[in-house]
């Protein structure tokens, strides 16, 4: 009897209860979630400065001003003018983008061998970060007021050595834009193949060691094999930053259209270049799909580098 009647009471919670807890339960797992609110000012970026002037491009280059529908902007594409400034496009982006990647491969070297929480370590980190934004009409102003026409240097060896750092003003065109291009590849490379480098297992190293190996056969069988995606992915990055810059270029090579981006300044500012309307929409589009195919590529080597990065363990200079 006891039992009988205590288990109807410990299973009753009175006439309610069985509606008011399910309740609180549904409450809880139906709040909702405002983390997304986070990614609102980056989606707006994208948006606008991405996005759009992607359908911009896209509309203006396949569309006349009258919505009718016309090849004529992206045949201009085949215009021997447009082709050379891709072209010219094209080889100073690799070149730049090349030694930009070896050199900046080298500070990275070199770079591993300073203590990670040292002064100078801490110097390079913080000039890396600024100098990869250093470009436009700052860049050039340095350039020019260096090794410019009058620039300082130009005049002091000149006049004390008498060498011309100026014969026919070669700063101001297409192979004068090589060395500002440097200037700014180089800090990106370091910070974008830094981490890459900085994740080599020193117990490899010590394996080397330990199985006969010298220097050498580390970085030809171990450490070049496995670098090589994010090398690659590096130089990829570099090869888009130099292709589509255009403030330094439009600084200093103020006369002419040798590059694309000089080329779709050209197009917006004139009213008969090669004869056409919206010239510049198509311009703009052959320059997304040239970034857009090496930017995919970069995507799908910098993935395969991510494989072995994801597990690291304690770091060192490889000393093999």
């Amino acid at each position: 009897m006891t039992s009988a009647t205590v288990a109807p009471a410990a299973t009753s919670t009175g006439p309610g209860s069985e509606h008011h807890a399910p309740a609180r339960g549904r409450s809880r797992r139906s709040a909702p979630s405002l983390t997304w609110l986070g990614l609102v000012p980056f989606a707006a970026y994208l948006l606008l400065f991405l996005a759009l002037p992607t359908v911009l491009a896209i509309g203006t280059g396949f569309f006349e001003k009258n919505g009718t529908f016309t090849w004529a902007n992206i045949s201009a594409l085949v215009d021997p003018v447009v082709l050379t400034a891709f072209w010219n496009s094209t080889w100073l982006s690799l070149l730049t983008a090349a030694i930009g990647a070896i050199l900046g491969a080298l500070v990275c070297y070199a770079a591993m061998g300073l203590p990670p929480q040292g002064a100078l370590r801490s110097a390079l980190d913080a000039a890396t970060g600024v100098l990869a934004q250093f470009g436009g009409v700052m860049l050039a102003f340095v350039f020019i007021a260096t090794i410019g026409v009058q620039g300082v240097v130009t005049l002091l060896l000149k006049d004390s050595f008498g060498v011309d750092l100026q014969p026919g003003t070669w700063l101001y065109s297409v192979p004068g834009l090589i060395l500002p291009y440097i200037y700014f590849q180089v800090p990106l490379m370091v910070i974008t193949f830094l981490p890459a480098l900085s994740a080599l297992k020193s117990q490899w190293s010590e394996a080397n060691l330990t199985l006969g190996g010298t220097r050498a056969s580390f970085w030809l069988r171990i450490g070049l094999p496995v670098l090589a995606p994010s090398f690659l992915a590096s130089f990829l990055l570099l090869f888009a930053n130099a292709f589509s810059s255009y403030a330094t270029a439009a600084a200093l090579a103020s006369q002419g259209s040798q590059i694309v981006p000089l080329q779709i300044r050209a197009a917006l500012t004139s009213e008969t270049v090669l004869g056409r309307e919206n010239l510049a929409g198509a311009l703009a589009l052959g320059m997304i799909v040239v970034v857009g195919v090496v930017m995919a590529i970069y995507a799908l080597v910098q993935r395969r580098a991510a494989r072995w990065q994801s597990s690291v363990g304690p770091v060192s200079r490889p000393r093999g």
